[in-house]
């Protein structure tokens, strides 16, 4: 008998109630921990750009790209707020004078933050 393409690749089957099975597993891979940025960008692939993500979870890297895609968001994150601050005259001296003020303008400026790191998130 003639072998397919996947037995003269190595590949072996199994038999279950008659039927021959590939002997298919996903490769090992190191879960790590995946964020709200991740969530919100895993989502936008699973709706938008469902080629790219088959394509990184059938190579067993979806995990690991996202994740990723979290550490980067959070470091663009902080660097926007410091950045902002900074520019906005937020700082040590306006907390000591008038914390209110300071509290309001520093969730004033993680909002907006983080409405341009997620416009930019889900645009990717």
């Amino acid at each position: 008998m003639k072998q397919s393409l996947y037995e003269q690749n190595g590949g072996t089957f199994r038999e279950e109630n008659g039927h021959l099975i590939p002997n298919l597993a996903l490769p090992e891979s190191n879960e790590q921990p995946i964020g709200k940025y991740g969530l919100v960008h895993l989502d936008y692939l699973k709706k938008y750009r469902r080629g790219t993500y088959t394509a990184l979870l059938t190579e067993g890297r979806l995990n690991a790209y996202l994740a990723d895609i979290d550490r980067q968001a959070k470091e663009m994150l902080d660097l926007i707020i410091t950045q902002t601050a900074e520019r906005e005259r937020v700082n040590e001296d306006l907390k000591a004078k008038d914390q209110l003020k300071w509290v309001q303008m520093m969730n004033n400026i993680r909002a907006s933050a983080e409405e341009v790191l997620l416009s930019t998130l889900v645009g990717m």
